[in-house]
């Protein structure tokens, strides 16, 4: 551990660790000096190991997101354990609206791709071990109390194994999660709006292959989305012998959400069943659940002078479209090819006119994918029976119009915008 870094990343998670990783080649080459503080412990070595569980939590990775690890350099291994999504088929519970988007049709190898959170990490863990990756300390298990102003560096408060250290750094970048006490301690406040909504998320498994489609449904009560996950292999299967597996996204009102955890396994099933129709198939088994309650929400700033705050501590929205993770790629690969250019140009990595640069690139694509994710919600989840009519008839439309289902699959996947350069 130094006393002084070029930038500071509170945060080792998926959004930190891959603002290290994507900093790794052009770090080396222009002498950057990184740290990334994490507050829980690494595993053990031998945890990092893959070991397939049927209750692993995953992440939905658009296809830009793929090139953006492509150029970070983990997309190789990365997609030995991932599920593309070569179908999606979109629909409205009692209209006859739908759409279908395929791979062939928009000329990429996939739509998206499902990976398991814990298989996402250890790849990024596993590239900031690399030993071109000398240059980042990863100070773990590691809690920041205080993060305060100096003239020209942030100085930063942090235990460690017992100790009390001061660190300063040019910038701090704040990856710390929706839950950042740091956030309010430092007065950054922001704009919340409740959904009245609890997300219910397990893993589904259908009796037969999923065939690498993955569903949006929306209902009455809320949308619904499945999403196609890696098949276990036989030594990770019980005595069910179950090995598909879809990633379930169910959102429920907040005065049902007690009822619907109550469900036994079998009336979980046929809940789904009720909502969501056969499409799939059989469901036969399905996971733990958990949930938690849906909030848009999106911190009044996200830079300052010496500060960037960046993934959920910055925004985070409904999973409908299941855009929330991609948003926050974009903000890291963004950030770092502002940090390289400035720091080519010899400026302090902390000085507000290059950081308002950056600020205003996120600024637009929040906007446009918030407003997207936040519009299309309360449009499916309204009861006027026009706006249902309408919206059915926008689906149908979708469906059979190839230029509007080529400008409408290019934005969630992501490619309506380049991917800045890393090198």
């Amino acid at each position: 551990m130094k006393s002084h870094y070029d930038i500071l990343i509170i945060g080792g998670g998926m959004v930190g660790a891959s603002l290290a990783a994507a900093l790794i080649p052009a770090g080396k080459r222009l002498g950057l000096s990184i740290a990334v503080v994490e507050a829980f412990p690494l595993p053990d070595e031998g945890c990092l190991d893959y070991q397939p569980s049927y209750d692993a939590r995953a992440t939905a990775l658009a296809y830009g997101s793929r090139l953006i690890y492509e150029q970070i350099g983990i997309w190789e291994q990365l997609r030995e354990h991932l599920c593309p999504i070569t179908d999606i088929h979109v629909s409205d519970k009692g209209r006859f609206g739908a759409a279908r988007l395929n791979a062939k049709d928009e000329q990429v190898a996939a739509l998206g791709y499902v990976v398991e959170n814990h298989w996402l990490g250890r790849v990024l863990l596993k590239r900031l071990a690399q030993e071109d990756a000398g240059h980042i300390d990863f100070i773990c298990p590691a809690e920041v109390s205080a993060v305060r102003y100096q003239d020209d560096w942030m100085e930063v408060s942090l235990a460690s194994q017992g100790l009390e250290h001061q660190l300063t750094a040019e910038l701090v970048v704040m990856a710390d999660g929706g839950r950042s006490d740091l956030r309010e301690q430092l007065g950054i406040g922001y704009q919340q709006q409740s959904y009245q909504q609890h997300a219910v998320v397990t893993n589904i498994s259908p009796e037969a292959d999923h065939r690498n489609v993955a569903y949006e449904r929306f209902t009455d009560t809320g949308p619904m989305a499945l999403l196609p996950l890696e098949d276990l292999p036989s030594e990770a299967q019980d005595q069910a012998n179950v090995s598909h597996r879809f990633g379930l996204v169910w959102t429920v009102p907040d005065d049902q959400i007690e009822d619907v955890l109550a469900l036994s396994d079998e009336q979980f099933i046929a809940r789904i069943h009720e909502r969501f129709g056969y499409r799939a198939g059989q469901f036969v088994k399905v996971g733990e659940r958990f949930s938690y309650p849906l909030k848009l929400s999106v911190a009044d700033e996200q830079v300052r002078r010496g500060l960037v705050v960046l993934g959920n501590a910055a925004h985070a929205l409904h999973p409908i479209a299941g855009q929330g993770y991609n948003l926050a790629l974009r903000g890291v690969v963004a950030l770092a090819a502002e940090l390289i250019q400035a720091r080519e140009a010899g400026v302090n990595l902390g000085e507000m006119a290059h950081l308002a640069r950056f600020a205003e690139q996120v600024r637009v694509d929040q906007q446009k994918t918030i407003g997207f994710s936040d519009k299309t919600m309360k449009l499916f989840s309204n009861a006027n029976p026009l706006l249902a009519l309408g919206r059915s008839a926008g689906l149908q439309l979708l469906d059979v119009c190839p230029l509007a289902k080529t400008v409408f699959a290019r934005s969630a996947m992501g490619l309506d915008q380049p991917t800045p350069d890393l090198r």
